[in-house]
Formats: C-alpha cells, structure tokens, sequence
C-alpha cells in the first residue's frame, strides 16, 4: 500500500483529528469561527494539511449553492470537515479554496498557556 507521510505542523497552537492526533491546521490559519457544519461549530481555516478530499458535489449550504469536497484525516479516515471548490453567490467567493473544519472533529495540542 505504501508509506503515509503526515505532515506535522511546528508552533505552540495547533489543531488536530480528536481521533487519532494527526495535525490538520494551526490557530494562525483560522479565518473565521462564526460557521457551523453537521456537527455544530465549525471554523473556516486558510489551509489545512493532512487531509484527502472525497469527490466534488454541489451542495445547498445556509448561504447558498457552493461545490464542495469533503475531508477525511490521512491517518484514521474520519470525517473532519469539507474543501469550498466553488460559490454560485458573489458575495461568498471568499470561502473559494478555503477549509471548513468541525471543532467536534478538532482537539487542541501543543497549546501553550
């Protein structure tokens, strides 16, 4: 099958998979809190990293129609969040090539008080 390579974020803020650890974003990259997904809260982040797409769908969302991938963490395989591919409204194309990760798929490591 292969070797995995997972990618492990430096800094004293990072998020990763509640399941299995692996890091998928930094606190730096956060965009935004204010969104929610199926499992309540969710944060729109710049990039993430350690994460495989599924295949693209259009998808009626609260702020309209927006072609989508979801996300799954590399290491374990479980649902973390979803990859904005397109926006039909103008007024969301911000959200284009940014992550949606939900923080009841997310745990804080490395967090530094």
């Amino acid at each position: 099958m292969g070797r995995l390579f997972v990618e492990c974020l430096e800094g004293s803020h990072v998020y990763a998979c509640v399941k299995c650890g692996c890091h998928l974003s930094r606190k730096d990259d956060v965009v935004s809190k204010a969104f929610h997904g199926r499992h309540g809260k969710a944060y729109l982040f710049e990039r993430a990293c350690n994460v495989e797409p599924s295949t693209m769908e259009d998808r009626a969302l609260m702020t309209g129609l927006h072609t989508v991938a979801d996300l799954s963490c590399i290491r374990c395989h479980s649902y973390v969040g979803w990859f904005y591919v397109w926006a039909q409204e103008s007024s969301q194309q911000y959200k284009v090539d940014k992550v949606i990760l939900e923080k009841a798929q997310l745990k804080k490591v490395l967090w530094e008080v």
